[in-house]
């Protein structure tokens, strides 16, 4: 396991990281994320959806669960926010989404964890006090292919992001 913080100071900065790691993604790639409500989860994941060459609007799906989109690979947009249980989370088949050759990005990740693969890229975001438009983005790897992903991500961002 390898994990790296960063600090974006602008939305624009939290859209340009998630486009570095959408750029990065290949078939199969799990990225889980959490934080507080308004965090920029979904911000990010609309940078990993450019990163993925999607050419749609990327919206939350907290309504409807999973998104779809087309790009250079399908991504698997979901939000587990309205789940209650982690059963829950079954009954939508994500097993499907999770073995296939997309890409799944699971917002409030944390309320299935254990019905999620052990090996992925989890993104923690959260607000910096005093600075509105930051967010210190907290990236752990768990496995050899998202802790090469996370080596060639903090490479690849220099010239935008301090690294911890």
């Amino acid at each position: 396991m390898r994990s790296a913080t960063v600090v974006t100071t602008s939305e624009d900065q939290t859209v340009a990281l998630g486009r570095h790691i959408g750029g990065l993604c290949t078939a199969g790639d799990v990225v889980l994320l959490s934080g507080e409500l308004g965090a920029g989860k979904t911000c990010l994941i609309q940078g990993i959806a450019t990163g993925l060459a999607v050419s749609e609007y990327t919206f939350s799906p907290s309504f409807v669960l999973v998104r779809e989109y087309h790009g250079r690979l399908m991504l698997y947009h979901m939000d587990f926010y309205r789940m209650e249980t982690p059963a829950e989370v079954l009954d939508l088949g994500i097993e499907e989404y999770l073995d296939g050759d997309g890409v799944c990005a699971i917002e409030w990740a944390e309320r299935a964890a254990d019905h999620l693969p052990r090996e992925h890229l989890h993104i923690g975001l959260q607000y910096v006090p005093g600075a509105e438009n930051s967010r210190r983005i907290l990236l752990t790897a768990r496995g050899s292919r998202y802790e090469d992903m996370l080596q060639q991500l903090t490479t690849a961002t220099r010239s935008f992001a301090q690294w911890n």
